[in-house]
């Protein structure tokens, strides 16, 4: 029989290589390829898509639970993490990057802070099929064997049916029971947004320090988005792009007159 030649499959996160939620997404990544884990090596969570330029990127192999696969850290964000496994780790382009799970949800306008994101969106732009993958539980002992047969179903799917180039998915799960989840929802990205406050406080030296606070603010009542299906208990799928251009724009822009 010939063999058939399992996808290289790349996984790496924003929560550290050692959080619970990439330990199941190798897993799982384990029954469907060819498994490299390139992670940071301490949290990066809402690093957007910042790169290291300033310092030196350091990268080390890790000793994972197992032989069967070879793991990496790195000192840099999750987008240096996929950078680094692209071009000086790996020998070939993978074939998918996993990034997740996250602990936390990435719906909405998170997906722009979001470190988890941001590393599938450099595999996209790199050219490589990615999925971003959230669980809305921020607690470190979150439970993911929840949505477990769901993730392994829509990496199927990719691996089957491949993707748009320049397009990857933001995957968001609802905290609930397996019997609770209803299915998989592909969505649109909610108008919802953070109103933001900083907690002002002064340290026992009399120097003033602030934290980052605020509440999140949904006025997007419509069905079709994240935020519905998370609501709803749906697992929800945002196919999510890196150009940013506002396209229903430029014939308006092209009215104004720019040379007087």
């Amino acid at each position: 029989m010939e063999n058939i030649k399992k996808p290289l499959i790349l996984v790496t996160n924003d929560d550290g290589i050692t959080a619970p939620g990439i330990r199941m997404l190798i897993e799982i990544a384990k029954e469907l390829g060819e498994v490299v884990v390139v992670a940071p090596d301490s949290p990066q969570s809402a690093m957007g898509h910042a790169i290291t330029i300033n310092n030196t990127l350091h990268v080390k192999e890790f000793m994972a639970h197992n032989h069967d696969h070879k793991e990496y850290t790195t000192s840099g964000t999750p987008v240096d993490c996929v950078k680094m496994a692209s071009h000086e780790i790996l020998d070939r382009k993978p074939d998918l990057c996993l990034s997740g799970i996250n602990h936390g949800s990435n719906s909405a306008i998170n997906v722009i802070y979001s470190g988890t994101m941001s590393a599938a969106v450099e595999a996209g732009i790199e050219g490589i099929p990615a999925i971003g993958f959230s669980l809305c539980d921020y607690d470190h002992d979150a439970d993911f064997n929840a949505a477990r047969p769901y993730v392994k179903t829509i990496i199927e799917n990719v691996i089957k049916n491949g993707m748009a180039r320049g397009v990857v998915f933001n995957v968001n799960i609802p905290k609930a029971k397996r019997e609770d989840i209803k299915g998989v929802k592909i969505c649109r990205q909610a108008n919802a947004y953070w109103v933001e406050e900083f907690d002002k406080r002064t340290n026992p030296y009399g120097k003033d320090y602030y934290w980052l606070t605020g509440k999140f603010v949904n006025d997007d009542k419509g069905e079709d988005t994240d935020e519905w299906a998370l609501a709803h208990n749906y697992i929800s799928i945002v196919p999510t792009q890196y150009d940013l251009t506002a396209h229903h724009y430029i014939s308006e822009l092209n009215t104004w007159d720019f040379d007087n």
